[in-house]
């Protein structure tokens, strides 16, 4: 009886120090209005753009070393192009967004600090044309450009005062009744009524994400109606009773209102002849090959898709077939269904370098050569197209050229770490060792992985190196050095703090 009010203080403590944890370690917000930003909002203060792009980038790199991003040229290309196209209509150029899709069957996209925006490959197959794409893409991109993530630290940091004022007159008043369950089930009500704020929050945030979104959409030349179409087809899915909601509905709640609402702003734009770009249709085949067990289901689904009447000429699907007769070895029937491909739609960089490919399957390497040439000459450091003459440089045995034409390019274009590997792979096979455990010293930077950065250019300069080879690793060595943490030091300095 005498150990049970500091077992219930004992309670108290911990559950109002789990409370201040988060208002103690975030920075205060000065209540003054002189000592507030003069440019921006108030949650600038507690996360700034910079900090937002740099937790962003640490999460980005994190999905990026797990495998799981799908890594096709062409399907990133498409989906960074969209993208794009989009954020131009949403900011005026306050942030960098990076696109990306994610190698899962699910149908969800989600939206990280600092612009990085990710699409489950489950949610772009489960459109049904490029503009409901796009609508989820809008949303997302909304997040970003309303600050959400930073405005939600911020609302979560004054909530704690809040919080913090509820527990402490729950504790007042069940001290001044000697009522110690009083004090727990007010800090339990404090603590739901925090949590229901929360709530509140996100779901005001994906109203605006929605009222923003479909503007950009429409401004984009996209048809507003596909965001309130993507919403409605999958709630449909979705009920009360629905054992599997998708994911999207879960992490993007939609209610008929919500739904109700975002059809009736979309009908306030005008938007006419939108039609999906090819590159829609292309990069849906081609994550349907990627999803498909064997390249036997892809073609079959293929084929049944292209028997229904509302899809009959749909170019992807035939695009679809003729990717999986190459991957089964249909090399002359895949030959044959490029030819025609790329005859109907000479615009269509993939169906270049689906003819070569085929061409270099039927052992015409001099063939696929020169389409290729051809192309590079039309669509000059096209991302896709060169990493794909490249591929074939290398199985022709001219790893030379290709590591020529990839250093061109990723002098231009900022590589991924797939295809920093490539151009490694293409030095290696040339011979230009020195340069091949360079590239693989960037590969690991960009995955965050400092320590392999560094003992891969140590290798590179124990080897025998021109005196400008030397200075550039010698270089590039030291800076990663100065990145890497030392024992007793805060991450990112190369001295112990005096």
């Amino acid at each position: 009886m005498i150990r049970r009010p500091h077992s219930v203080l004992t309670r108290i403590a911990l559950v109002m120090g789990c409370a201040l944890l988060p208002f103690l370690a975030a920075p205060t917000v000065a209540m003054d209005d002189n000592d507030l930003p003069d440019i921006g909002s108030p949650s600038d203060s507690v996360l700034s753009k910079e900090k937002e792009r740099q937790i962003g980038r640490s999460i980005f790199r994190q999905i990026q070393a797990s495998g799981t991003m799908v890594t096709d040229p062409e399907v990133q290309e498409y989906l960074q192009d969209v993208g794009q196209k989009l954020a131009v209509h949403a900011q005026d150029g306050n942030f960098r967004f990076k696109f990306f899709v994610v190698n899962e069957p699910t149908i969800n996209a989600f939206a990280l600090p600092g612009g990085y925006i990710g699409v489950h490959s489950g949610l772009i197959l489960a459109t049904q044309n490029e503009s409901e794409l796009a609508g989820v893409l809008a949303h997302e991109i909304s997040h970003v450009t309303q600050r959400h993530i930073s405005r939600a630290v911020y609302a979560n940091q004054r909530q704690s005062v809040i919080t913090m004022a509820a527990m402490l007159g729950a504790i007042l008043l069940g001290a001044a009744s000697g009522n110690s369950d009083a004090i727990m089930g007010g800090i339990a009500g404090a603590q739901s009524m925090a949590i229901q704020q929360q709530i509140n929050f996100t779901r005001s945030n994906e109203y605006e994400a929605d009222r923003v979104g479909v503007g950009v959409l429409a401004q984009a030349g996209f048809d507003p109606q596909g965001m309130p179409d993507f919403f409605e087809t999958m709630n449909q899915g979705s009920g009360p009773m629905a054992a599997a909601a998708p994911e999207f509905m879960r992490t993007h709640p939609v209610t008929v209102n919500r739904i109700a609402e975002t059809r009736e702003r979309a009908e306030g734009y005008t938007v006419t002849d939108v039609e999906d770009a090819t590159g829609y249709s292309l990069a849906k085949a081609r994550l349907v090959l990627l999803a498909s067990k064997t390249p036997e289901a892809a073609k079959e689904r293929f084929i049944g898709e292209r028997d229904n009447p509302e899809r009959v000429g749909e170019i992807g699907l035939e695009y679809g077939i003729a990717l999986a007769n190459l991957k089964l070895g249909n090399s002359r029937e895949a030959l044959n269904q490029f030819k025609v491909l790329l005859t109907n739609n000479p615009g269509v960089i993939p169906f270049h370098s689906g003819l070569a490919a085929a061409q270099q399957a039927n052992g015409d390497w001099p063939a696929a050569n020169t389409t290729f040439e051809n192309a590079m000459s039309l669509f000059p450091r096209n991302v896709p197209l060169t990493i794909r003459y490249a591929e074939g440089l290398i199985s022709a045995g001219e790893p030379k050229k290709a590591h020529k034409i990839l250093l061109d390019l990723y002098n231009q274009v900022p590589p991924t770490p797939e295809q920093v590997r490539q151009i490694a792979l293409a030095a290696g096979e040339a011979g230009d060792i020195a340069d091949a455990h360079y590239y693989m010293a960037e590969y690991h930077l960009l995955n965050g992985q400092l320590d392999m950065a560094a003992d891969q250019l140590r290798v590179a300069l124990s080897m025998d190196l021109d005196d400008v080879q030397r200075a550039r690793l010698e270089s590039r060595l030291k800076q990663v050095q100065n990145a890497m943490p030392t024992p007793g030091s805060n991450r990112g300095q190369n001295r112990p703090n005096g």
